[in-house]
């Protein structure tokens, strides 16, 4: 079983979204995410990649049909497999990639949450969904918790207006809250031993080696690539 968060250097791409971009949605020739994807499935030996455009929702895709070539779904920010060989990509700068894997069941979830998809809770629903398609038992599924916004860089002046009041509890200051335990807390609550969650603890805005869209935004027009995180069996 694989799972790797990229880095944004050794890519193809050229200026804002300099190098390693993984994303079309963000203005870079396609040409060069072609190429930068190519690399990512060489480099770690992926035969398929599935991927999604994501919308800061809730939906989960449920892959089911057998994949022989890459594929990207529209407005899904959750992908669910059993299939040995295919990569589940989920594109980011500075929102998480959390991963789930069954191993009793060997199925495999990825999964995009920024603040919007926390405050969904698409963690839980993901777990749902696995339970629902494969029978998964909670309490066996070990999650991974990608580099993302950390709680030194995750403001949120609006926070009255924009975050529940459950998330309080881990507000660290006037305004920071700490998003790495708001989706353990809600994997916790969808079954999940503590002990099986493991957090990478980097923060994307204050390491260099990862895009930041909150990073691009105070030093320029918030235009960034994306990087990605992959799970696979």
């Amino acid at each position: 079983m694989l799972i790797v968060s990229t880095e944004r250097h050794g890519g193809s791409s050229g200026g804002p979204h300099s190098s390693y971009n993984l994303s079309y949605g963000v203005g870079d020739a396609n040409e060069s995410v072609t190429r930068n994807r190519a690399k990512l499935k060489e480099d770690y030996a992926i035969p398929i990649l599935l991927s999604s455009r994501q919308i800061h929702g809730d939906s989960v895709f449920v892959l089911e049909e057998t994949l022989h070539e890459d594929l990207e779904v529209d407005g899904y920010d959750a992908l669910i497999t059993n299939q040995p060989g295919v990569g589940l990509l989920i594109q980011q700068a500075d929102c998480q990639a959390i991963t789930l894997y069954d191993p009793a069941h060997q199925a495999i979830a990825a999964i995009h949450s920024g603040w919007q998809g926390s405050v969904l809770n698409i963690a839980a629903k993901t777990v749902g969904r696995l339970i629902a398609h494969f029978h998964s038992n909670p309490a066996q599924l070990e999650a991974y918790i990608s580099p993302s916004l950390g709680p030194c860089c995750a403001e949120f002046v609006n926070h009255p207006l924009e975050l529940p009041s459950s998330f309080l509890k881990y507000q660290e200051t006037e305004n920071h809250f700490n998003f790495w335990k708001i989706s353990t807390m809600q994997l916790v609550e969808a079954g999940l031993q503590e002990g099986n969650i493991r957090t990478r603890g980097t923060c994307t805005v204050c390491s260099d080696a990862f895009f930041s869209y909150r990073r691009a935004c105070k030093t320029g027009n918030g235009v960034t690539g994306r990087g990605g995180t992959v799970i696979m069996l």
